[in-house]
């Protein structure tokens, strides 16, 4: 239900490319917001927000294609996302480069890298972003690739949205159980033995469940290494929702602290139209909390947004495919925050 972004999107070069940007954009001063700036996209105050904010992502795009056409309304609304970090969603074909280019433009910056995993076998059980590896011994390669590039650049890493989840509701066949938490075990493992890396197990919503459905399979995925869980992926329950269900969920598996997807969650859930859909795309919604170290709850470790505004969810309601940038939405959402 997430969507990805491909393999071909602005790999490393281009991304190393970007943070020599960087350097030259993140002064936070005033900024020039004529029509020869830009996106001048700047980065966030490193103490209250930590993470990177990459200057050539398709919002800053979005900002400098607005302001060329004169549409100066516009690309401010849109630099509402485009200067807030987001996740970078890292492909099948060439994770150690991708990663690598990330997590050095990152660091040359000054700020760690927020990566997100996304590639379990039999991913999404058929839904709008279906694939992931081809089996059990490519995705340990594509992990192996995704260490080798972050090396030990500080780094975060949201772990696999839906792999426990589509485990629990029945989505994902009997038969893959077992081999998907020797997956994510293997892949916390192996993350946490790089030096300066966050690895936080993806673990619902406030919306699809209860937390007693759920934290025996984060045990058996190993949540007992990793430095948490993330709640709220690519959804859009409120803060204050998700902080409870995360809290809940924490007292069952050792008082893990964890993180909050505050993307899209200004306006709350969608509450119209197909049940079994609302989380696809849904209208008249809103950015959430900027993403923050500093939240209002000692066991949440950081507001982040994982899923990146204005990227489709999938083909529902007009929408392009999972993961490609759709300017209206981006648009309609930034307009709806206050």
């Amino acid at each position: 239900m997430y969507g990805m972004r491909g393999a071909g999107v602005r790999v490393s070069v281009a991304v190393l490319g970007a943070a020599l940007l960087v350097a030259g954009c993140s002064s936070g001063g005033d900024g020039d917001k004529d029509k020869n700036a830009g996106a001048k996209i700047t980065q966030q105050p490193k103490e209250s927000d930590p993470f990177w904010v990459n200057p050539d992502g398709n919002a800053a795009r979005q900002v400098e294609a607005y302001a060329k056409s004169g549409k100066d309304d516009d690309a401010e609304q849109i630099r509402k996302i485009a200067e807030q970090p987001t996740g970078e969603w890292i492909g099948p074909e060439n994770p150690e480069q991708e990663a690598q280019g990330f997590t050095e433009a990152a660091d040359k910056a000054g700020r760690t890298a927020l990566l997100v995993l996304y590639n379990i076998p039999h991913r999404d059980c058929g839904q709008y972003s279906q694939g992931g590896a081809a089996d059990g011994n490519a995705y340990r390669a594509w992990i192996d690739g995704v260490a080798a590039g972050i090396g030990d650049r500080a780094t975060t890493v949201i772990l696999e949205p839906d792999a426990i989840l589509h485990l629990v509701d029945g989505c994902t066949p009997e038969e893959f159980h077992e081999e998907r938490y020797d997956l994510l075990k293997g892949a916390v493992t192996k993350l946490k033995s790089l030096k300066n890396t966050k690895v936080y197990l993806d673990a619902g919503n406030a919306g699809w469940g209860h937390p007693d459905q759920i934290y025996e399979p984060l045990q058996w995925a190993g949540i007992a290494q990793a430095d948490g869980f993330a709640v709220n992926t690519s959804n859009f329950y409120s803060t204050q929702d998700s902080i409870a269900y995360g809290k809940q969920l924490s007292a069952k598996v050792g008082k893990k602290h964890f993180v909050i997807d505050t993307s899209r969650n200004g306006k709350g859930p969608y509450k119209g139209g197909d049940a079994d859909e609302r989380w696809c795309n849904p209208p008249g919604r809103a950015l959430g909390e900027s993403p923050t170290t500093k939240t209002s709850d000692p066991l949440v470790d950081a507001y982040l947004w994982v899923k990146r505004p204005g990227e489709s969810d999938g083909t529902c309601k007009g929408g392009p495919k999972a993961g490609q940038w759709w300017a209206s939405y981006a648009l309609a959402l930034a307009k709806g925050t206050n």
